[in-house]
């Protein structure tokens, strides 16, 4: 259907809209853009979902009926926050449309007519654990000595791998080469647990979730006339965020809009998701694979001040020519000051400056916590600044998990320790025992209090008694192999306590027992491995053990004390990643350091263009004030710390579109 802005008003009882009086000269040429193929880039603050929302609206005013839409999202609120919107508008309930998440729309669809592909209606879908069940059982059935091999991927790290491969369309081989180094050795093994597992689902009728993209794309390429049904059916197709497409969301909306009747909006520069699969390609790609396709930009930016902005289209300037759609924010607000750039002697310092403009922010400029945010490439970036929050009784929530000493790698190591040197504190042990394979609590106790005795009747150290044939027989036979290795590291650790600095030890805690563990236990073992690593500079301000394992016991404890409910007011603590989409009066980027961002493993891989990506999104979370941070020495280095370099990132921007803040030592600026 073609039509122009004289086309028919819609269903009976339709409101009259003023689409020229509610949008924008740029929305507003996309909103009423003839039928075919469309690429809208919406920069970052410009009005996407609005765009989105308003397209919806006058398709319908044009006379296209709800069921003719398709409204592909990321996110179930995304597209009940839509549809609501478009029943304010329009009058029509949701339900009359097709929205939602590609993942539900697909579901909706094979249930519909799965049959025709040899899916029986009457499937079941599992969740996330229970196909982590039928992995695990489906390998065991393979291989039954594959999972106690603890550096070999546990069921929910293998199926992040698998998942992965699915989703990107790449070779097993050449994903874990990409994203998942640490199992190299053993992903020759992959596709046979691949195979059996696929086999084991048709055997049971069962899908898991990434099976809901495949099989909806297996429809569409194998059943021909279902795929022309939906062609039929849908003469318009919708797709926000188009960015995040993986390359199987990418295939299934080329084969719904075979017709080319689609508008896929989002932002190249926000394209920061490929570890979940994200194909960067794919909006790049978006105008080959639907030839006669209009592009509209949608450039105005109504959230961030004209400094910021500028130094935004900086970020954009550095990107390599030919590799991104040209685009520049243009700002609807007045000027205001330019972002800060501040150099840090180290991240105490770092923290230590923020902690004191945040609270000139609020004592003098009257800024609300909640309006203040503080965002980092990775988690162990954060460790310092939540240490100075906590000791200033300053509210804040993480938003992006927990708090640094409370993530679930970061106990277990601290209990590894504490046990070490206090193997009475039962509490310690319980929690380290238990990651052995097949012990539980019971089985934990059991070979404590057998321990204990030994340890009493020989008059030896507790650890020294742990390898003898008594404890070990009361040890889980699933967990003998790994045993002799779990005593040799508390005894190596023990020995370090004796002899070294905390620092030393924590390091040769990480490399130890626990080290090979968390290998096999965490598909994102490398950036754990990361947030350990920060531990070793947090230790080096001690001298002894004890001192730091009852800072870190003290500071938990004061951090527990200050948990904030959600409504509170509070400083917002998150990852880059976790704050696209969302925006604050005064953002804080912290460790812009070479190394740290980019990180050092996108250096390494000479890949930084994601990473340059991922800084255009920090920058355009402000609204008013943005202080762009590094340290100049990183901490965690050894004694005496490594000199670090600004980020390229800062590096590369002309220096008209900063400001240059000194930090004087005695902490004036």
């Amino acid at each position: 259907m073609d039509f122009e802005l004289d086309a028919p008003s819609g269903p009976p009882g339709f409101p009259p809209i003023d689409f020229r009086a509610l949008l924008n000269d740029e929305q507003f040429a996309a909103v009423t853009a003839p039928p075919g193929p469309i690429l809208v880039l919406a920069g970052a603050g410009s009005g996407k979902t609005r765009t989105l929302t308003y397209r919806v609206a006058y398709l319908i005013s044009q006379g296209v009926q709800p069921w003719e839409i398709l409204l592909l999202t990321f996110t179930n609120k995304a597209a009940k926050e839509m549809l609501h919107r478009v029943q304010e508008l329009t009058g029509l309930e949701p339900g009359r449309f097709w929205g939602g998440t590609f993942h539900g729309i697909g579901h909706r669809a094979l249930r519909m007519h799965g049959e025709a592909i040899g899916l029986p209606k009457n499937f079941t879908i599992l969740d996330a654990d229970e196909s982590e069940t039928l992995l695990k059982q489906t390998v065991e059935a393979e291989d039954k000595m594959f999972f106690k091999d603890k550096t070999n991927p546990r069921p929910g790290p293998l199926f992040s791998v698998l998942s992965l491969a699915r989703n990107t369309q790449l070779s097993l081989a050449e994903t874990v080469s990409d994203q998942f180094p640490q199992y190299a050795e053993i992903s020759h093994r992959f596709p046979a647990f691949a195979a059996a597992y696929a086999k084991k689902k048709r055997e049971q009728n069962v899908v898991d979730y990434d099976d809901l993209l495949e099989l909806w794309l297996k429809l569409l390429t194998d059943a021909p006339e279902v795929a022309q049904h939906f062609a039929n059916r849908f003469r318009h197709v919708l797709v926000d965020e188009y960015q995040d497409t993986n390359t199987l969301q990418a295939q299934i909306v080329d084969k719904l809009a075979a017709h080319h009747r689609v508008m896929a909006v989002g932002d190249d520069a926000q394209c920061i998701y490929s570890w979940r699969g994200a194909d960067f390609e794919n909006i790049m790609t978006f105008p080959e694979r639907h030839p006669g396709t209009v592009i509209h930009r949608i450039e105005t930016n109504y959230r961030s001040t004209p400094q910021i902005l500028a130094l935004a289209n900086g970020v954009l300037e550095a990107q390599p020519k030919g590799r991104h759609f040209e685009k520049e924010l243009r700002a609807h607000r007045a000027n205001s000051q330019k972002p800060f750039v501040v150099q840090a002697m180290d991240d105490r310092e770092q923290a230590d400056f923020i902690l004191k403009r945040i609270r000139s922010l609020v004592d003098d400029d009257g800024v609300s916590l909640n309006e203040i945010a503080i965002l980092y490439r990775s988690h162990f970036l954060a460790l310092e600044i939540q240490l100075a929050l906590s000791r200033a009784g300053m509210p804040y929530q993480i938003t992006s998990g927990v708090k640094f000493f409370e993530r679930q790698h970061i106990r277990d190591l601290i209990a590894l320790l504490r046990f070490v040197y206090n193997p009475a504190d039962e509490q310690a042990w319980q929690r380290i025992a238990i990651l052995l394979p097949k012990i539980g609590e019971k089985g934990a106790q059991k070979i404590y209090a057998v321990a204990r005795e030994n340890a009493q009747l020989l008059r030896k150290n507790f650890i020294d008694v742990l390898p003898t044939d008594d404890v070990l027989s009361k040890v889980a036979k699933d967990a003998r192999d790994d045993w002799p290795n779990f005593c040799t590291s508390l005894q190596q650790i023990a020995e370090a306590m004796q002899n070294r600095k905390p620092a030393e030890t924590v390091e040769i805690a990480i490399d130890s027992w626990y080290g090979d563990y968390l290998k096999g236990a965490y598909a994102d073992y490398v950036d754990r491995l990361e947030e350990l690593k920060a531990l070793i500079g947090f230790a080096q301000r001690f001298d002894e053990t004890q001192d730091f394992l009852a800072q870190i016991v003290l500071l938990n404890g004061e951090t527990s004390e200050r948990r904030v409910e959600p409504e509170t007011d509070a400083i917002k603590l998150t990852t880059i990643h976790q704050a696209k989409g969302l925006e604050y009066d005064v953002v804080f980027l912290i460790g812009l350091a070479d190394g740290q961002f980019p990180g050092r493993r996108a250096i390494e891989n000479g890949d930084v263009e994601e990473e340059r990506r991922l800084f255009y999104v920090a920058v355009t979370r402000a609204r008013n004030e943005l202080y762009l941070s590094y340290p100049k020495i990183a901490s965690r280095a050894g004694p005496g710390g490594m000199m670090l370099t600004p980020s390229r990132f800062i590096l590369e921007l002309p220096t008209d579109l900063y400001e240059a803040l000194r930090i004087k030592r005695n902490y004036g600026w």
